[in-house]
């Protein structure tokens, strides 16, 4: 009875890789259509990820982009907080690093600075931060190029389209790393309580 049992088992585990057999016509060859994503080949690249955006690599496993009706404002959001991780990681570094006279430069943790300086400085910083985006408030909802507020300091003047694609190519890049990067400062600051660079 236990070697019935023991066979039978055996015997449906390997009809598991038997290859399967139809019991209707089907042509024999099925072309898969879809294109594959260029940073994960084992997906299928999401419909809305065509490449036209730059940094666009087809990076997208929960489907975030079906989500969005128009990836404009998702890449709004994106620039936006990865230019505040590039500003907060530089600026971590040098408050760890760099003291220079005054109250504020002479506390070495990042976040026990912030309450240093007080009530005023702070008002003064998220004063500042409100009038950026209150001026730029519109442009996430009118069409207009994701992340362009009008600061080129004349850096994109007399360049070509590739070498302005290339620029915000860079600039996508260093903002995902930024993200990153103030994420494992933080959590080892506060975990650690100890300097970034030792």
């Amino acid at each position: 009875m236990v070697r019935s049992v023991l066979l039978a088992a055996l015997v449906g585990t390997a009809a598991a890789f038997a290859p399967a057999t139809s019991m209707t016509r089907r042509s024999p060859a099925v072309a898969l259509k879809a294109e594959m994503s260029e940073s994960l080949p084992f997906l299928p690249r999401p419909e809305k990820l065509d490449g036209s955006m730059a940094g666009d690599r087809g990076f997208d496993p929960m489907g975030l982009s079906e989500i969005q009706q128009d990836l404009t404002y998702a890449r709004w959001a994106e620039l936006k907080h990865g230019r505040i991780a590039m500003l907060a990681i530089v600026g971590m570094i040098v408050q760890e690093y760099i003291h220079l006279p005054g109250e504020a430069y002479q506390n070495s943790d990042p976040f026990g600075a912030v309450s240093t300086v007080g009530l005023g400085v702070n008002g003064q910083i998220f004063a500042a931060i409100g009038c950026v985006e209150l001026i730029n408030f519109n442009k996430h909802y009118d069409g207009s190029e994701p992340g362009d507020i009008g600061w080129t300091g004349g850096l994109l003047k007399n360049k070509s389209e590739a070498e302005i694609m290339k620029a915000k190519e860079q600039e996508i890049t260093h903002c995902r790393l930024a993200m990153i990067a103030i994420t494992g400062a933080t959590v080892q600051t506060l975990l650690f309580h100890q300097p970034l660079l030792g």
